[in-house]
């Protein structure tokens, strides 16, 4: 990408980014060296469900035990359409649309505990809930929707009409200037014109509707708008298939000449952008829940395996190397559950803007999930790797493992992928350093930077020393018990690491953008952070209660604890001691091709790197595959009855 490309791209990011922050962010602020317990406390744990909620994750409950066989929907690779009609029927499409236009109208609280339920169970039907729900129709128009758009889509929704998300195409992933997908307005300007190709649509293959992205090609301004599958011009090209997640309804789509009435606009014209990343900051929220369940379930094989195991005449468990695993696991779990259930809450408080919350969830979660997953086969050995139908076959229980670990690593790619995750959270991290200091730093603002002068020496001369002078020793926080000490340790980190992320501003002015691997050091310290202060703020809760597992929680909090304080030592250490520079020589160095020479010796793929480029736009707009009939040819909705009042 040349250097004016790469600008453009920025630009339009930043212009969609949400510039103010008119909520508490808690860490936001933990960037900032300040420590804002009392965003977090005390802290927010479940209470006695609504009569709704409670009876329909029962109903729930009991459809995915008798009805969804995770094996063999694997196997097969489709979703049976008794599961479609089964979820349909339970109102599980419905879960989060208003309550004024379907049935439900789940809390974010609620709707996690779903996904927790769910994730526990299979990952096929995870992610048919969860992009539907999440980032397909519902969401967006409940945020941005006019009304007339929301009544006329939502309560298909409700009733069990699909729905996915367009945004990706061969060359636009998270980089959104490079869409190519355009709505050219009618002259008229009752409509707009669809033309171009999207790629790995989550539910494509079975959605009635879809969010799509599209640029005009006069202002190159993105647009969101709903789209149905069944207007002429949209196709199903392709059906993507995967390493995991074999029933993955995933499309490659095409739009041709595809007419979207002016009143299909989610949003403001040209505010497509805002659209898609205010979805994705609570649509993230369903990863991190089904990464609990997931995680929940490893812990209960792990644990009972390592009873019924037995190695040089005693079970497993008792062997020193299988019980740290067990209790690492364990210790893991319920810091997933507490980052989780924390950031649900302040999704459903007006008080917290969780656009960085969100983000750390997604990924400090889905990365402790897959090494979760990793560990569990490694316990279960042979029998880890081995699938289900073959351990049946031989009469053993059949327990998927491999599966969960097959189905699991795209939690780390989907809804944005841990990179641009980390690069998301840096930028939102220095937003306030860049508000007084942009331009410094700011090649486009120099002639901005003697009049800026005043106002940053201003701000830094009283924000830098408070970074520096503070107490976090005994006896602050000892209203924490045995976890003040970690509390103590949390407080001490967020001015060390808000002191690192000013020197690295200074160190690298204009070019810390490029520093990924600075940036990304600042952001896993402030994850660890912020799980920590999650996980202490549960334990402390449970305690304060006299619940029957505080004691548990508190030891368990504290094995955590122990464990990301080591973590957080070795960033630090590593933000000035680190192999950087040469990595990144040699690594551009492998780029050019200098170290061909060690790929001698293998077969060779046999392709050139022109061969591995993506398609262009012109072969994508050729139809691949069979356009499968509407979804209401095959899951008729008269077949089922429409979800109780």
């Amino acid at each position: 990408m040349s250097t004016r490309e790469e600008q453009r791209s920025l630009k339009m990011a930043e212009s969609a980014r949400e510039a103010d922050w008119r909520e508490g962010s808690f860490l936001r602020d933990l960037f900032l060296g300040r420590l804002r317990l009392e965003l977090i406390e005390p802290y927010p744990l479940p209470g006695e469900p609504r009569p709704e909620f409670a009876v329909f994750r029962e109903k729930l409950r009991r459809f995915l035990e008798e009805e969804v066989d995770a094996a063999q929907i694997d196997r097969r690779g489709e979703y049976p359409a008794r599961v479609i009609l089964g979820l349909r029927s339970l109102g599980a499409f419905g879960m989060k649309v208003p309550v004024e236009y379907g049935v439900l109208g789940l809390s974010a609280a609620e709707y996690i505990e779903i996904m927790k339920l769910v994730g526990s169970w299979d990952g096929n039907v995870t992610a048919l809930l969860s992009a539907h729900q999440s980032i397909g129709v519902p969401r967006p128009l409940t945020l941005f929707g006019s009304e007339a758009l929301k009544r006329k889509y939502l309560p298909r929704c409700a009733a069990g009409s699909i729905s996915a998300f367009a945004l990706t195409e061969t060359e636009a992933g998270s980089d959104p200037a490079r869409i190519a997908t355009t709505a050219t307005p009618t002259p008229d300007g009752r409509a707009f014109i669809l033309n171009g190709a999207k790629l790995w649509c989550t539910n494509g293959t079975l959605a009635d509707l879809l969010v799509v992205m599209a640029r005009d090609p006069r202002t190159e301004a993105i647009s969101a708008f709903v789209v149905e599958t069944g207007w002429e011009g949209v196709a199903v090209t392709h059906r993507c298939r995967f390493m995991g997640l074999k029933a993955l309804a995933n499309a490659a789509l095409r739009f041709h000449e595809v007419r979207v009435p002016r009143e299909n606009l989610i949003g403001e014209e040209g505010k497509g952008l805002k659209v898609a990343l205010t979805t994705l900051n609570t649509g993230r929220l369903a990863l991190p829940a089904a990464t609990v369940g997931l995680a929940k379930t490893c812990l209960e094989l792990c644990r009972k395996w390592a009873r019924a195991r037995s190695q040089w005449g005693v079970p497993i468990g008792r062997h020193e190397a299988i019980a740290h695993k067990l209790a690492e696991m364990a210790s893991t779990t319920f810091a997933m559950e507490s980052v989780c259930d924390l950031v649900a809450a302040m999704a459903d408080s007006p008080d917290h803007d969780i656009r960085l919350e969100a983000a750390a969830a997604k990924e400090w979660n889905t990365v402790r999930a897959w090494r979760m997953v990793d560990d569990a086969l490694q316990i279960r050995g042979g029998r880890g790797f081995e699938t289900e139908e073959s351990l049946a076959g031989r009469g053993e229980a059949a327990v998927g493992v491999e599966r969960w670990l097959r189905d699991s690593r795209i939690n780390r790619i989907f809804e944005g992928s841990s990179e641009i995750m980390h690069l998301f959270m840096a930028r939102e991290a220095v937003d306030r350093h860049l508000q007084v200091a942009g331009a410094l730093v700011d090649p486009e603002r120099r002639s901005e930077r003697l009049a800026a002068l005043p106002k940053i020496a201003a701000f830094y001369g009283r924000w830098y020393p408070s970074r520096w002078v503070g107490w976090g020793h005994w006896p602050r926080f000892s209203s924490y018990g045995a976890l003040a000490g970690h509390v103590r340790f949390i407080e001490r980190a967020s001015r060390k690491l808000a002191r690192a992320s000013f020197h690295g501003m200074v160190r690298f002015g204009a070019g810390a953008q490029r520093r990924q691997a600075f940036l990304f050091r600042l952001v896993d310290l402030a994850m660890e952070l912020f799980a920590m202060s999650a996980t202490v703020g549960r334990a402390r809760r449970l305690a304060e209660l006299r619940r029957p597992e505080a004691e548990q929680a508190v030891a368990l909090a504290d094995l955590f604890c122990r464990s990301s304080r080591r973590e957080v030592s070795r960033l630090f250490r590593a933000l000035a001691h680190n192999d950087d520079v040469l990595q990144s020589r040699l690594g551009r160095e492998v780029f050019e091709g200098r170290e061909a020479w060690l790929e001698q010796g293998a077969m060779g793929l046999g392709l050139e790197v022109g061969e591995l480029s993506p398609l262009p736009v012109s072969e994508l707009m050729v139809a691949q595959a069979p356009i499968p009939p509407p979804l209401e040819t095959r899951f008729p909705l008269h077949e089922v009855s429409p979800p109780a009042e």
